[in-house]
């Protein structure tokens, strides 16, 4: 159906389809390598909710949702993350441009050390809080 839209591009991952309709990691994957192997091209948000960014956990949370991304990855040429902190989303809060650069960094730092240096000094990554 995406295709008979024209779209070529999805996104997958979005907090709504998360937190609202219960969409796990493991399920949102299964979209990643569907959607790829369907010649569409991935925007894949991952984000902390305020209690874990409160408790410290925003590294683990990113990157537990990007390992799961990255599982179902062959080429990251179609692939954007978009690091969405689940409380900067319809709350009046945002992120600071230093709070998602450092989220930015970490990410290509967990990139290069758990996929390769070409997919961490490649991948476009873009904040997607509001």
């Amino acid at each position: 159906m995406i295709r008979d839209c024209e779209a070529d591009w999805v996104i997958l991952g979005h907090s709504e389809r998360r937190h609202v309709f219960g969409e796990s990691d493991e399920l949102i994957g299964q979209k990643v390598a569907h959607a790829l192997e369907n010649d569409l091209g991935v925007i894949a948000c991952i984000g902390e909710k305020l209690e874990e960014r409160e408790a410290g956990t925003t590294e683990e949370v990113v990157y537990a949702q990007t390992q799961v991304i990255a599982e179902n990855v062959k080429d990251w040429g179609k692939v954007v993350l978009a690091y969405e902190p689940v409380w900067a989303i319809g709350t009046g809060k945002t992120a600071t441009p230093e709070q998602a650069q450092e989220v930015h960094e970490k990410l290509r730092a967990w990139l290069r050390a758990n996929v390769s240096d070409d997919v961490a000094d490649s991948v476009r990554i873009i904040y997607g809080g509001q």
